[in-house]
């Protein structure tokens, strides 16, 4: 009963944390692309903050789960919305717009919950404190490592996407070019270059780095925008 116990407390603790930060991350691109000129995910009923319109079933649900359970490193993802950048206002610039508002809406809500750590938990007691406590500890985390994960300079990331905005045309077509591979290339960069790298003896995984490299900086951020200090909130983030 006991481990049953601690399996439903820690999916109970990190499921939706990770359920609204994924899927209000694709709402949000979804509602920048609206307001930028493509009317494609409205039609489809995607600028919407109810999940359910978001959720993929194996990326968001079944798949988090099974690594909250039985892995150290939990991912996931929602159905991603679709966007014709041809039919934006300005499409390089705003391709760019539209790919920074899903890291931003995750920035958003860690400073979001950072207050609600302030202002709602002292209206709690017991239990129920300590349980939403880590729920809000967890969705903290959560997005902001969603967020500098997304912004990984490699399509079809959102950070591979703001790149090819930046770059002049002729760069930008080749750049746009490596979505195709994209994922390949990253799960060669998340597991065949760290398993390379022990081979040689080094213990090296170049999307860790990028993620836990910036992610002090963005507990920083959150911490100057919230009523909690930069020290107090880094022990909760990693409690």
């Amino acid at each position: 009963m006991g481990d049953l116990y601690a399996i439903g407390h820690q999916l109970s603790v990190w499921f939706l944390p990770i359920i609204l930060a994924i899927t209000l991350h694709e709402a949000a691109h979804a509602w920048a692309a609206d307001k930028l000129g493509d009317d494609t995910s409205r039609r489809l009923g995607r600028v919407s903050i109810n999940p359910v319109r978001h959720v993929d079933p194996l990326g968001t649900l079944i798949l988090p789960g099974l690594l909250l359970l039985f892995s150290p490193i939990v991912f996931g993802w929602a159905k991603p919305v679709p966007v014709n950048f041809a039919r934006l206002g300005r499409p390089k610039r705003d391709m760019a717009l539209v790919a920074a508002a899903g890291p931003l809406c995750n920035l958003l809500q860690a400073i979001f919950f950072a207050w609600a750590i302030v202002v709602v938990l002292p209206m709690l007691e017991g239990n129920v404190q300590a349980w939403v406590g880590y729920n809000f500890a967890n969705a903290i985390l959560v997005n902001l490592i969603l967020a500098i994960f997304n912004l990984f300079p490699l399509p079809p990331l959102d950070g591979g996407r703001i790149v090819t905005s930046l770059l002049p045309r002729h760069l930008a077509y080749r750049y746009a070019g490596l979505e195709r591979y994209g994922l390949l290339i990253l799960l060669l960069l998340l597991f065949a270059v760290p398993l390379v790298g022990r081979q040689v003896g080094l213990d090296f995984n170049p999307v860790f780095a990028f993620v836990f490299g910036l992610l002090q900086p963005a507990v920083w951020l959150v911490a100057a925008l919230s009523p909690i200090d930069f020290d107090l909130l880094w022990r909760i983030v990693w409690f």
